[in-house]
């Protein structure tokens, strides 16, 4: 027995000593080989989409923002009369003031319901695959046209809010014919959407290492404590993460309020999102040069948030 395995052993050796003799061809790849023209020919799609549907249109929309262009004609160079304008466009300052508004209230909303949902999720419960699959369904159809249909027949006047509300004896209104109350049912229809954070969040919360909770709770820490001091310093590269995505597509948002007014951005210019606004102009009044004008502010408006955020981070996000 123990000689059959020892000639198996000296088997393999040999054959091993015989694929790396001296001399004999390597099976690796030489110096020569076209590395970077494998790696290129792999990303050309992408490469390709990102010059011709991205850098392309972004440097098309920066030239025809020195123009005075209607879709039919062919541009004429005006300068900076495009950005002049905006200086005295009473509707640009009202569609940034409503933009503002809905980023600032329904992105920390998104976030903190995101991580409280999370945070239930990361319990050890049953069918916990089911209640993932659940909540980050509103994520894959709220950017719909259907769902702001729906949005706007549930707030309407004789909508289902409307009518839950009927059952404690309150009688409601049209919630998306309020100016006054029109752009935060846009905010709860973002709130909505919060399963595309919330898997991330549940994602970082299961880095978080088990050993820390014990450590705290022998050491007398509740559960709120143990939330406060080891999984939120933790998880700030997650929030962080998931911040900056939330501000960027918030401030790019356009369907809901799209199809909820109607494409007018009313009541009273209430829904007016800078995005809706920035179509508007260009599609229905035929003025895409200032249209483009438009859009390079609200990227450099989107550059200088994200900037500021990164800016902050050092105080508050910690990587160790």
């Amino acid at each position: 027995m123990g000689q059959a395995v020892m000639a198996r052993l000296g088997n393999r050796s040999a054959g091993v000593r015989r694929i790396f003799q001296p001399g004999r061809p390597s099976r690796t790849p030489t110096s020569s080989t076209p590395y970077g023209f494998s790696g290129l020919l792999f990303l050309s799609p992408w490469l390709l989409g990102l010059l011709l549907l991205t850098t392309g249109p972004v440097l098309a929309a920066l030239a025809l923002s020195f123009t005075r262009y209607d879709l039919f004609g062919s541009p004429e160079y005006v300068g900076l009369q495009n950005y002049r304008t905006m200086l005295g466009d009473a509707r640009l300052l009202s569609a940034l003031r409503v933009t503002v508004v809905y980023v600032f209230l329904s992105v920390p909303l998104n976030l903190v319901f995101a991580l409280a949902v999370a945070v239930a999720l990361n319990r050890r419960i049953g069918g916990l695959v089911w209640y993932r699959a659940l909540f980050y369904l509103p994520s894959l159809l709220g950017g719909s046209a259907a769902i702001a249909i729906l949005w706007r027949q549930v707030f309407g006047r004789d909508g289902l809010f409307n009518a839950a509300l009927a059952l404690f004896g309150v009688t409601g209104q049209s919630w998306i014919a309020n100016p006054g109350t029109s752009l935060y049912t846009l905010i709860l229809l973002h709130v909505w959407q919060f399963g595309s954070p919330m898997v991330i969040f549940l994602a970082g919360l299961k880095q978080v290492p088990r050993e820390l909770y014990e450590a705290a709770s022998l050491d007398g820490a509740t559960g709120l404590e143990q939330f406060r001091n080891v999984t939120l310093p933790l998880i700030t590269p997650v929030i962080l993460f998931n911040l900056v995505l939330q501000i960027i597509s918030s401030f790019q948002s356009f369907t809901p309020a799209y199809v909820v007014s109607g494409g007018t951005g009313g009541p009273v210019d209430s829904t007016l999102f800078y995005t809706l606004y920035i179509y508007q102009e260009g599609f229905e009044h035929f003025r895409m040069g200032y249209a483009s004008a438009l859009s390079w502010v609200l990227l450099l408006i989107i550059a200088v948030v994200t900037s500021l955020v990164f800016a902050t981070s050092k105080r508050w996000v910690h990587y160790s």
